[in-house]
């Protein structure tokens, strides 16, 4: 029996699912995604949601694209998928709330990007790695582009340095960095102050805030996902995958 990756509760109006993929970071797997926009969907659908919680159930809220699969070939439409979660977040009638307790890397990102809410312990660090790879942040891009700088988005692209929860904040990437322990506080009365929204209220408003989004995915999704594809399937992204992937395994 496969193991279930995202979980999905409901309560008090709100919905929390949460990424439970611990052998690889939560890493962007096939069935990683499958699962999430399962669960966005059915989300979406229960009249009883005024507000989705997304979370981590472990210590990396997400690791970014599956190498393990990229390198192998077995996620030629991945970055569709990516741009489709990004597009499902953005469409959802309800506000997408974002918790981060842990680090989040490259196409992890387009979870943030894409969501409307997003809250970051202060411990908690970014980088978009994949200009060290011989990969682009193209797909996730979409949604990063119009909440960062653009001078700030090209030293975070172009650099692929890791920066804090701090900075994220100050560039527009996280709504708010609070300490550690003042995390699930925050959380908790962003999600008390959502749930007093009327469904119309909450999905009408939200539309204002995302019609952009949503046109950019619309426009430039498909040629975004297909350059993404074909830089993961060229020779030198394989070979700097491939050397990641020999790195990380235990001696």
């Amino acid at each position: 029996m496969t193991t279930e990756l995202v979980h999905l509760t409901a309560a008090g109006g709100i919905a929390t699912i949460t990424l439970d993929s611990p052998h690889n970071r939560n890493a962007l797997s096939r069935q990683l995604m499958t699962e999430l926009g399962a669960c966005l969907a059915t989300a979406g659908r229960d009249p009883d949601v005024r507000v989705v919680l997304v979370r981590s159930g472990g210590p990396v809220f997400c690791a970014g694209a599956d190498l393990s699969e990229a390198r192998q070939g077995l996620s030629s439409d991945g970055p569709r998928e990516i741009v489709r979660i990004q597009r499902q977040i953005a469409i959802l009638p309800k506000p997408v709330v974002v918790e981060l307790a842990g680090p989040v890397r490259a196409g992890g990102l387009g979870l943030v990007g894409a969501a409307d809410i997003v809250i970051a312990a202060g411990s908690v660090t970014f980088a978009l790695t994949e200009v060290r790879l011989g990969l682009a942040p193209s797909v996730i891009s979409l949604s990063l582009l119009s909440r960062l700088a653009p001078r700030a988005a090209a030293d975070v692209f172009l650099s692929g340095r890791t920066f804090d929860a701090s900075e994220a904040a100050a560039i527009g990437l996280v709504t708010r960095c609070v300490p550690d322990d003042e995390l699930a506080a925050a959380v908790a009365g962003t999600l008390t102050e959502l749930v007093k929204g009327s469904p119309q209220g909450l999905a009408e408003t939200k539309r204002l805030l995302t019609g952009d989004l949503v046109s950019r995915i619309d426009r430039d999704g498909e040629e975004a996902a297909q350059r993404s594809a074909e830089l993961f399937a060229s020779p030198e992204a394989q070979q700097a995958m491939q050397a990641f992937l020999t790195r990380k395994k235990p001696a």
